[in-house]
Order: C-alpha cells, then structure tokens, then sequence
C-alpha cells in the first residue's frame, strides 16, 4: 500500500517561511520521481516543484528563487522549502509521486493547507 504523507503546513505571515514534508512508503523511492503540487479554492492543482530519482530539479515559475525542493533517499522523504511566501502561495499542497523504475505509477497524499495571511 503507497502512502504519502505530507507535514509542516499552516498559516505564517507574508515573507516568512515554511518546510513541508513528505513521507513515502510502499514506493521503491529511490527510483521515483517526487513532486509538490497545490491547489488553490477554485483553481486548478498545479506543479510547484519537482526532483527526479537522479536529483533533477523543475519549478514553477512562480516559485523560482523562492522555493527549494530536496530529498532525501535513506529517510525516503521530499521536502519543499519555502521562503519569502506571498498570500498567492496560499492553497493545499500535494505531494505527488510516480514510482520507479518499472511499471510507473502516479501516487497523491492527502494535502496540506499553507495559508499566507497577515
């Protein structure tokens, strides 16, 4: 049974900082490529910040300069670093994940809420 397990959501002021976390299990992490997504009310879920099993990084532009992505592959967790926040980050984050090497599959956590306010 796949879990992803996300932490280290919660309501912080415009220009502070949050890190999120996911916990996988049931996954070959290692050879799985992880991924934060969000999803404002309203709007569609879209890509935030990605690593690939070979520590390849992508970002929204949106999070450019502001976020950090990593993982870490003995704990098997990813984590998003965000910084410098702006009450447009404010949405549930998702953890994704599309396991490896073979058979690829997309896997979801339950969602963490991130709301910038002052």
């Amino acid at each position: 049974q796949v879990q992803l397990v996300e932490s280290g959501g919660g309501l912080v002021q415009p220009g502070g900082s949050l890190r999120l976390s996911c916990a996988a299990s049931g996954i070959i992490f290692r050879f799985s490529d992880m991924g934060w997504y969000r999803q404002a009310p309203g709007k569609q879920r879209d890509l935030v910040a990605a690593i690939t099993s070979g520590g390849s990084t992508n970002y929204a532009d949106s999070a450019k300069g502001r976020f950090t992505i990593s993982r870490d592959n003995a704990k098997n967790t990813v984590s998003l670093q965000m910084n410098s926040l702006k009450p447009e980050d404010t949405a549930v984050y998702y953890c994704n994940a599309i396991s490896g090497p073979f058979n690829r599959r997309n896997y979801w956590g339950q969602g963490t809420q991130v709301t910038v306010s002052s």
